[in-house]
């Protein structure tokens, strides 16, 4: 099997417009967490999210593409365009002939769909934009990146809700260790942060009226945020053969089940896929100094997430470096894992451990050390990245220091 390595990465989401930015934030441990600014807000009950604030499409894409981007779509754009400056590849026709993208998201074009209800049923027109399904299908940011960069290879979308951005890389990953393509796009993007992608989530019961403390004995549960991050992973040899930098090493995958529950996190399933991951990359646990948690923020998942760690590593558990950056930039759902990965990447390139903001007083069911407040200076030869999603969907990619 081909190793597979990370030659650039991208990202806009509630820390940053790029990935310089989004790392300062999460060095200083800035939030970007804040009011809610669109449309009907004040008729929410829960109106706190990570925004990209005074974000202008106009200024990026020209009224054409304007007519088929969702918001979700734009963020995914601006993301692989980052991502591939970074990479340095140009995609001539041999590679753009094999190369291909994934990427995840759970709702795809929520904001249009939001957009198109209020045409129909609240304005009482009988029509809609004609490029509605274009814009609001899942597959949209995955096409309108493969068209940007003329890729031709394989090109899908994954949805599988919190974790879609995990299981989008690990099909990357997979494809690329197997041989499938020297190249891939992927990562993850979402747009939930209009009236009804709020209130739909309102209507669970699981969300914070003042701020994202994961693991915090004080924590009220998770808050939503938007964005998306988008990386290059290539074979190492083509890396290598055109003398790329390279900013890490994916080193395993795993994905479990937890075939019990909708909505509430298993302990079994996590651990099986934390322990999946590390085998499938030859990891044992001690190898491993980090891990960007899920880290919701609510009581179940935070629990359960730091028992399944403590299942899966044993003693090791005790020497670990844990944390939650949705407590910065709130809980991008499809995209989460994607921008989270960047705090991985962070760790293993520059030592930096990035904080759990928020951080208020310890639960003595999560006695691990979630790395409170301030970010911290650690060698780190390996890290994880978890996301366990409702549905009982459970995946986990590893990565190693750039060989």
């Amino acid at each position: 099997m081909k190793r597979v390595v990370i030659t650039g990465q991208g990202t806009i989401n509630p820390l940053g417009r790029d990935v310089a930015e989004t790392l300062a934030a999460m060095r200083e441990g800035v939030s970007g967490i804040g009011p809610l600014d669109f449309r009907d807000a004040e008729r929410l009950s829960v109106r706190i999210g990570g925004q990209v604030k005074d974000f202008a499409p106009e200024e990026l894409f020209d009224r054409q593409e304007l007519a088929l981007y969702d918001r979700f779509t734009q963020f995914a754009l601006i993301a692989a365009r980052e991502a591939v400056a970074q990479s340095g590849l140009e995609f001539h026709d041999e590679l753009a002939a094999r190369a291909g993208v994934v990427i995840g998201t759970a709702g795809g074009g929520v904001n249009t769909w939001d957009e198109s209800y209020r045409t129909v049923y609240e304005a009482g027109k009988n029509r809609v934009h004609p490029f509605t399904v274009p814009r609001l299908m899942n597959n949209a940011a995955a096409s309108h990146i493969s068209m940007q960069f003329g890729l031709r290879g394989p090109s899908w979308s994954v949805a599988t809700a919190c974790a879609s951005s995990n299981h989008a890389m690990g099909q990357a990953f997979h494809l690329v260790r197997a041989g499938g393509a020297p190249v891939m796009l992927t990562g993850g993007a979402e747009a939930m942060l209009c009236f009804g992608g709020v209130k739909a989530w309102e209507g669970l019961r699981v969300m914070s009226r003042e701020a994202c403390r994961p693991f915090s004995a004080t924590r009220s549960g998770m808050v939503m945020g938007e964005g998306a991050a988008v990386f290059v992973f290539e074979e190492l040899e083509h890396a290598r053969a055109r003398g790329a930098v390279i900013l890490a090493e994916v080193a395993g995958f795993a994905m479990t089940s937890d075939a019990a529950d909708i909505v509430v996190p298993g302990r079994e399933g996590a651990a099986r896929a934390i322990a999946g991951a590390l085998a499938d990359g030859g990891l044992a646990p001690q190898d491993v100094g980090y891990i960007n948690a899920h880290g919701t923020g609510t009581r179940a998942n935070d629990r359960t997430e730091c028992a399944a760690i403590a299942d899966a590593f044993g003693a090791a558990a005790d020497d670990l470096m844990i944390s939650s950056t949705k407590s910065m930039h709130g809980h991008l759902i499809g995209a989460t894992g994607a921008v989270e990965l960047l705090a991985c990447i962070m760790a293993l390139r520059e030592g930096v451990i990035a904080p759990t903001i928020g951080f208020e007083a310890p639960d003595p069911e999560c006695p691990l050390d979630v790395v409170p407040n301030v970010a911290r200076e650690a060698e780190v030869g390996a890290a994880l990245s978890n996301a366990f999603a409702f549905g009982g969907l459970n995946a986990v990619l590893a990565l190693r220091k750039a060989p």
